[in-house]
C-alpha cells in the first residue's frame, strides 16, 4: 500500500500518522496539483519513446555497416548512451509518469528493462519502491544495505576480511566499481527470478532471454569472438559507469535516519535525505531528470518535464518552514558522496580488526 501511496504522487499512510507532519506536506500537493504537473504528458514520452528507439537503431545498423572492423568499437559508447537513455524510460514506467495504466506502464518497463537491457523489470521496481518509501534508511532502504559498499559507521565496524579492505578504500573504488554495474543488474535479475511468481517469472525470463540471445547473435554476427567480447565488455561497463554518474549524486551523504529515533513527515523524510543538481539542459539530459532528486522523490509519479516547473515551488515551501533544501553542482555532489564514503571507512584505516570506531 504504501508504494502505491508513493507512485501516485502521495506520502505513504505512516506519513499521515502525525497531523503536523501531513499538513507540511498537503500544501504542496495541492498546489502542485492546482497546476496540472501530477497530469501525463503522453505525447512527450511518445517523442521520448519514438526517438530513443530510432537512435537504438541507427546504432545498431551503424555496427553492422561497419562490420569487422576495430572502429566499430566505437559505437559500444554510443550504446552505452542509449543503453542509460532507456534505462530512464523504464525508471519512469515503473513510478507511472508515462501512464496511470499499470498494464501500460509494465508493458514499457519489461519492453525497456527486460528486452532492451535485460534486466529485470520486476526485481528493480519492487527494489526501487523500497527505496523511495524510506530513503537512506539503513533497515528499510536496500540502496543503503551493507553490501560491497557500506554507507554508515556501524556498518563498517563489522566488516571483516576482504570486505573490510573494500570499506576501508571504497571511496577511491567508487567508481571502478560502477563499470561492473551494468553486468551486475543481469546478474541480480536472473537471481530473482526464483522468487517471482509463475507468471511473472515466465515472461521475464522469456524476455531476458530473448535479450541475451540476441545480444550474442548480433555481435558474434558482425564482430569475430574476440572483438565481440570487448564491445560487450566496453558497452557494459560504460553503460554501469553512466548509471552510477546518474544516480550517485542523489542521497550519498545526505541525511540518514536513525531508525531508532527519527519519525518524519513524508516531506521531511525525502528533502533532507535527497540532493538537487544544478544544470541546464544538457545536465537534465544526462541524468534522465534525477537531477530533480527532491521533487522526484516527493512526487514519484509526476512526468519528467514537470519536475523542473516544480522545483521553485518545493524550494519556496521548504524554506517558509525552515527544512533544508539542498541543490549543489555536479562536480560537487560526487565529491560530498566521495568524502562521506570515505569517512565512513575512515575508522578501519589503522585499526585492526574487531576494534571499532564510533559506530553511528
Amino acid at each position: 500500500m504504501a508504494q502505491a501511496a508513493a507512485a501516485l504522487g502521495a506520502p505513504p499512510p505512516e506519513a499521515a500518522r502525525s497531523r503536523g507532519a501531513e499538513s507540511e506536506f498537503a500544501p504542496l500537493l495541492r498546489a502542485v496539483r492546482g497546476q496540472g504537473l501530477l497530469e501525463r504528458r503522453v505525447g512527450w514520452y511518445t517523442a521520448a519513446i519514438a526517438v530513443n528507439t530510432l537512435m537504438l537503431a541507427a546504432a545498431v545498423i551503424g555496427a553492422v555497416l561497419m562490420g569487422d572492423s576495430w572502429w566499430t568499437l566505437t559505437m559500444a559508447p554510443v550504446l552505452a548512451v542509449l543503453s542509460a537513455r532507456t534505462a530512464f524510460l523504464g525508471h519512469d514506467a515503473g513510478h507511472a509518469q508515462i501512464s496511470g495504466d499499470r498494464t501500460l506502464s509494465r508493458v514499457i518497463g519489461l519492453v525497456h528493462g527486460n528486452l532492451l537491457l535485460g534486466m529485470s523489470y520486476a526485481w528493480w521496481n519492487e527494489k526501487h519502491n523500497r527505496h523511495h518509501a524510506n530513503p537512506n534508511h539503513t533497515e528499510k532502504d536496500p540502496d543503503v544495505a551493507a553490501d560491497v559498499l557500506v554507507f554508515t559507521r556501524r556498518q563498517a565496524a563489522v566488516r571483516i576480511g576482504f570486505r573490510r579492505w573494500l570499506t576501508r578504500n571504497q571511496a577511491w573504488l567508487f567508481f571502478p566499481l560502477t563499470l561492473l554495474e551494468g553486468v551486475a543488474l543481469k546478474v541480480h535479475s536472473i537471481r530473482s527470478l526464483r522468487i517471482q511468481s509463475p507468471g511473472k517469472r515466465r515472461v521475464e525470463a522469456v524476455l531476458l532471454g530473448a535479450h541475451a540471445v540476441g545480444y550474442a547473435a548480433l555481435l558474434l554476427s558482425v564482430l569475430p569472438l574476440g572483438k565481440a567480447l570487448l564491445f560487450a565488455a566496453l558497452h557494459q561497463a560504460l553503460f554501469g559507469l553512466h548509471l552510477g554518474l546518474a544516480f550517485a549524486p542523489n542521497h550519498k551523504g545526505m541525511e540518514m535516519p536513525d531508525p531508532g529515533k527519527d519519525r518524519w513527515g513524508h516531506l521531511r523524510r525525502q528533502v533532507l535525505t535527497s540532493r538537487n543538481i544544478r544544470g541546464g539542459m544538457l545536465t537534465d539530459w544526462f541524468l534522465g531528470g534525477l537531477n530533480y532528486q527532491v521533487e522526484h522523490h516527493l512526487f514519484p509519479s509526476m512526468p519528467r518535464p514537470h519536475l523542473k516547473l516544480a522545483q521553485p515551488m518545493v524550494r519556496d515551501h521548504c524554506r517558509s518552514l525552515g527544512i533544508p533544501y539542498t541543490e549543489t553542482g555536479l562536480v560537487d555532489s560526487y565529491r560530498q558522496a566521495l568524502r562521506h564514503m570515505h569517512e565512513v571507512g575512515e575508522p578501519l584505516r589503522g585499526v585492526e580488526p574487531g576494534v571499532s570506531g564510533d559506530a553511528r
